[in-house]
């Protein structure tokens, strides 16, 4: 088969949870710049309004904690296009530092015991809470229709300890990791596929943008065994092949993109 033919996602009704920014962008850019149809969910007027504009795509101002402004968003964006193909299920927040600084030093204000319960609940409601809302208002219209996918960004936090990352967030992106193989089970009799990409550390504006900080960014970069951090075009791939026919036959996976931190620290 061709190439063309198997990373084919022309005409796909495709919706970006998170999507003016980040991961969530390079998603939709991926998407758009291969001819699918994409609509943007984000709670940043000014960068929504300036990212459809650039896509040419759709664009709804959505808090995805919001379950029932998520719900009319997803019929309103089903309902205009007729069907519903593609769900990235994005839209999440970051953990903060760790008990450990990037010198490796101690962090009291982030110790086990001093994590509020706010912090806590805040995390969850966005990581695994509104993920969960999203995956089903996506269901309820791909089982409609013929079937779809869904791709939900999660992390290699979700698989291993951290000391440079907020411990709420480990334990919500590992929730996140199993509530896709749990949906990809029911829904693989609807022919609905749902699989997670697992970053590793990325620039973007998650948690105040604080991976954009160069210091960090070499910091971090020591730890990776290819030198540096992830960029958007490093995830554009993965995301079209998961839309794409070239995944057809794959549900319930996490694929690690992470340049191999993951692997052990090589010095």
């Amino acid at each position: 088969m061709k190439a063309a033919q198997l990373f084919d996602v022309t005409g796909l009704v495709t919706v970006v949870t998170g999507g003016a920014s980040g991961l969530g962008l390079a998603y939709a850019e991926a998407m758009a710049d291969n001819g699918a149809k994409v609509t943007l969910f984000d709670l940043d007027p000014t960068r929504l309004a300036a990212e459809t504009e650039r896509l040419g795509a759709q664009g709804k101002l959505v808090d995805v904690t919001d379950r029932d402004a998520l719900n009319r968003a997803f019929d309103e964006t089903a309902r205009e296009a007729g069907r519903l193909d593609v769900v990235f299920a994005n839209a999440g927040i970051g953990g903060g530092p760790g008990f450990l600084t990037l010198d490796g030093q101690r962090n009291p204000e982030r110790a086990f015991e001093k994590l509020d319960t706010e912090y806590w609940e805040r995390v969850f409601k966005l990581d695994v809470t509104a993920l969960f809302w999203t995956i089903q208002a996506a269901a309820r219209h791909m089982k409609a229709g013929q079937g779809g996918r869904i791709i939900v960004t999660s992390s290699i936090s979700a698989t291993k300890t951290e000391s440079m990352v907020g411990a709420p967030y480990v334990a919500a992106k590992a929730s996140a990791a199993q509530l896709v193989r749990q949906a990809a089970l029911e829904l693989a009799e609807y022919n609905i596929l749902v699989n997670a990409i697992a970053p590793g550390p990325f620039v973007t504006n998650i948690s105040g943008g604080r991976l954009k900080d160069e210091g960090v960014q070499a910091a971090l970069a020591k730890f990776c065994p290819l030198k540096r951090l992830g960029f958007a075009d490093d995830i554009q791939g993965l995301a079209l092949f998961l839309a794409s026919p070239a995944s057809k036959y794959m549900t319930g996976a996490s694929l690690t993109v992470d340049g191999g931190v993951t692997l052990g620290y090589v010095g």
